[in-house]
């Protein structure tokens, strides 16, 4: 891998762990709205409100035109997003964090044209694919166990337990 940290889209999470992903996209799916961090001009930190969709193997990110945490990405692709934890203190599957870079799809790439047929998104909007570098997802087990399972590209899911 000469050094870099290898990169993944959804469906290859999907294959190489299987359990952790359908989690993780149920997570994203239970609610609508989720938080996305980037990156503003100055290196500091913006969190803002963002739907996401898992369609055709890929985790996207579309957002309004000129829209801040658009220009902050293709500034700087680096994110990390967070599933809505839902209401109450009941998380529902646990607290899931998806960290990588976000590519911007341009209008006339394919992509972008099966996008639209799919979900139908009000236009115009920028459309991120996202290369995964990190997938981690805390929870609690048989309320005894706070549980981290934490994986990232090229090796398998490490499982670290606490009392």
């Amino acid at each position: 891998m000469d050094g870099r940290l290898e990169r993944m889209n959804w469906d290859a999470l999907s294959a190489a762990e299987p359990d952790l992903a359908a989690t993780v996209e149920a997570r994203f799916g239970a609610f609508t709205h989720h938080t996305l961090a980037t990156l503003r001009q100055d290196g500091s930190p913006r969190t803002s409100g963002i739907e996401v969709r898992i369609v055709g193997g890929e985790l996207w990110l579309g957002m309004m035109p000129d829209s801040l945490k658009a220009l902050d990405l293709r500034r700087d692709p680096r994110f990390a997003l967070q599933a809505n934890p839902g209401t109450g203190t009941d998380m529902g599957g646990g607290d899931v964090r998806v960290s990588g870079r976000a590519v911007e799809v341009g209008d006339d790439d394919p992509a972008k044209a099966a996008y639209v047929k799919e979900v139908e998104p009000p236009e115009p909007f920028h459309l991120f694919r996202t290369e995964l570098t990190e997938v981690t997802r805390t929870y609690v087990e048989d309320e005894k166990y706070l549980v981290v399972q934490a994986w990232k590209p090229g090796a398998p899911v490490r499982t670290l337990k606490r009392t």
